[in-house]
């Protein structure tokens, strides 16, 4: 008897730390070949999302060429202005999303943290005074502290970290939103700005303890790779 309640003892633990190391194991919702475990907002038919190796098409900075690039890894690519949003089946709370963007010239589009909170990504380089709608603000929320984007083109990494509302029992909101910290080429957007609600045009409008992530595709053409998404401890 005692054998089996050490032995049953050591099985819990197994079970507890596999949990423990998978719930701060980093997660890659796009898995750079096809779009299972994604969705839209709106019709699937109305759609421009494709998997393939983005490039701007040569005399024309405006529009994305999908090409096949051979065995590497592919991106997720919104080849035509209008469109629908994307986002994600799988739902996270507080994170880390690291994640690289290519924009065309002119072009507009966002990451919804939650599905409900936006980064702008938008056409922004080398402009000097920037507002709520240019890259790297939270919509609406606030604006960068500088601007750190690459010319058209060329990739940009984001780096987000975030912390979700919470709730009490009754569903009433305790804490709101905050974004923690958000990089973009190394360099720092934002430090703990707290979100009075939801920013525009989210997959739902409302607050929750969980959500998706969504990226825009009504605006304008725009590639994203190497989507990393690490739960925060």
């Amino acid at each position: 008897m005692q054998s089996l309640g050490i032995a049953i003892r050591f099985s819990l633990l197994s079970v507890l730390a596999a949990t423990a190391v998978h719930a701060e194991s980093p997660a890659q919702p796009f898995n750079a070949k096809d779009l299972e475990g994604w969705t839209t907002k709106e019709p699937k038919t109305r759609s421009h999302w494709k998997v393939g190796y983005a490039t701007l098409k040569e005399g024309d900075p405006k529009t994305i060429e999908l090409q096949d690039n051979g065995k590497a890894p592919r991106q997720l690519v919104n080849v035509q202005g209008r469109g629908v949003d994307i986002y994600s089946l799988a739902k996270y709370g507080d994170v880390r999303i690291e994640v690289e963007v290519m924009v065309p010239k002119g072009s507009n589009s966002g990451i919804y943290v939650m599905g409900e909170y936006e980064i702008q990504v938008f056409d922004s380089y080398g402009k000097e005074k920037l507002s709520g709608g240019d890259m790297g603000a939270i919509y609406g929320a606030a604006p960068p502290k500088l601007n750190a984007q690459k010319p058209v083109g060329q990739w940009n990494q984001y780096v987000i970290e975030f912390v979700a509302p919470r709730f009490d029992s009754d569903g009433k909101r305790t804490a709101k939103a905050t974004f923690r910290r958000v990089t973009l080429n190394g360099q720092v957007l934002h430090e703990n700005v707290k979100m009075n609600g939801p920013t525009p045009s989210g997959v739902t409008g409302k607050e929750s303890a969980t959500g998706p992530i969504m990226l825009q595709g009504d605006h304008g053409p725009v590639a994203y790779r190497n989507l990393t998404i690490t739960p925060l401890k």
